[in-house]
């Protein structure tokens, strides 16, 4: 049987690869002469990086930059051998991961960092720069981003605003221009969710970075502004850029890549052309991907999604295991998912200290949940 395993990262616990390896063992450990394929991906966020230089020819250049509250914090882009192309990714400066469970605060977070991996491509003389967008800490809209590469926020008396979101209440114009040497800006990304409003950058995502309700309404209001400066400011910007899909991306950085002339692409279709994913699909017998919490948004652009529906056009099953598992069956199987499992339910569910033991064992249950597959699909 010829198997393909192309699962995104369990974020917390494993990398991509990590998920992929630990399947695979399961999976010999009962048909240990059937072909797995091992294609681990990503759709922009953490790991992004990781994945593409697994599959493309180039080098990985590391860059001092900073995380969240302006901590030094190494980072790296991927330039290809041509020098024509760097990769980097948002998470690196600008995760979440990168910061404990108190110091998450979106008033104060910055995307600086970014601006830093940006403009150390930039210098290696990519002509284009490909940002993954994805598990940002930030909701300052770039604006960090965009101060690191040469345009300073400033309030009406001249003063540069300090770090986050919460200062663009304030901010009345920009100094200086981005130093990017006409270089193409392409946002890769998982979400299509706008700037502004109910399903903008500050109420969708604010919340998981720490916000309560009066911080939403006071950083969608600053957003706000923010949109009007840019669109004032930065020559060429795009009119209705609050609206514009995918500006909510990575909380708001999305909105200032389109408004330097940027476009969004999806992330796990970048990813997927570079690994070479419609070819692996080629032939094989059954898809296995996954991801750490397989839920409503899953369906909306991410690699189990991006993965099922390429499985579904070349009719081949395709099965998710997941850390947790909210989605119904009929939700799922509408993007090609054939069935999905989850480490919780497999180490005996959420009342029986299922969950923790799939945070602290993931690599164990995947290995069961591999073998458990392989008796029920190998030939």
């Amino acid at each position: 049987m010829r198997v393909l395993l192309c699962p995104d990262k369990f974020a917390g616990t494993l990398s991509a690869p990590q998920v992929a390896a630990a399947v695979a063992d399961g999976w010999r450990e009962i048909a240990p002469d059937d072909d797995l394929l091992v294609r681990p991906l990503a759709d922009g966020g953490p790991g992004f990086v990781d994945v593409l230089a697994a599959a493309l020819p180039g080098r990985r250049i590391p860059v001092a930059t900073v995380d969240p509250l302006g901590r030094p914090v190494p980072g790296e882009i991927l330039l290809t051998d041509d020098g024509a192309t760097a990769w980097l990714e948002s998470a690196q400066a600008c995760g979440l991961h990168l910061l404990d469970a108190g110091e998450r605060d979106p008033r104060t977070t910055t995307s600086y960092g970014l601006g830093l991996l940006i403009t150390a491509a930039v210098e290696a003389g990519a002509r284009t720069v490909v940002v993954g967008l994805g598990g940002s800490a930030t909701n300052d809209g770039g604006a960090g981003m965009l101060a690191a590469l040469g345009a300073v926020a400033l309030d009406d008396t001249g003063t540069a605003l300090p770090y986050g979101g919460a200062a663009l209440t304030a901010v009345a114009t920009l100094d200086g221009a981005p130093r990017l040497r006409d270089v193409r800006l392409i946002a890769a990304t998982d979400v299509d969710n706008p700037l502004l409003g109910l399903h903008g950058a500050s109420n969708v995502f604010g919340p998981q970075k720490g916000a309560d309700r009066a911080d939403v309404l006071l950083l969608d209001a600053a957003l706000q502004r923010w949109a009007e400066v840019l669109q004032q400011q930065v020559p060429g910007c795009p009119s209705g850029l609050g609206a514009l899909p995918g500006g909510g991306a990575a909380g708001g950085i999305g909105a200032a890549l389109l408004a330097l002339g940027g476009r969004c692409e999806s992330g796990i279709g970048l990813v997927s052309r570079a690994v070479g994913l419609n070819a692996a699909l080629d032939g094989v017998d059954l898809v296995i991907t996954g991801e750490g919490k397989f839920d409503h948004q899953s369906l909306r652009g991410k690699v189990v999604a991006g993965v099922a529906g390429a499985a579904r056009d070349q009719g081949v099953p395709c099965v998710v295991l997941a850390g947790q598992v909210s989605t119904g069956r009929r939700e799922a199987a509408s993007v090609g998912v054939t069935e999905a499992y989850s480490l919780v339910e497999h180490f005996g569910g959420e009342e029986r200290g299922g969950l923790s033991a799939a945070l602290e064992r993931p690599g164990e249950g995947l290995r069961a949940l591999g073998a458990r597959l392989a008796r029920q699909w190998s030939r």
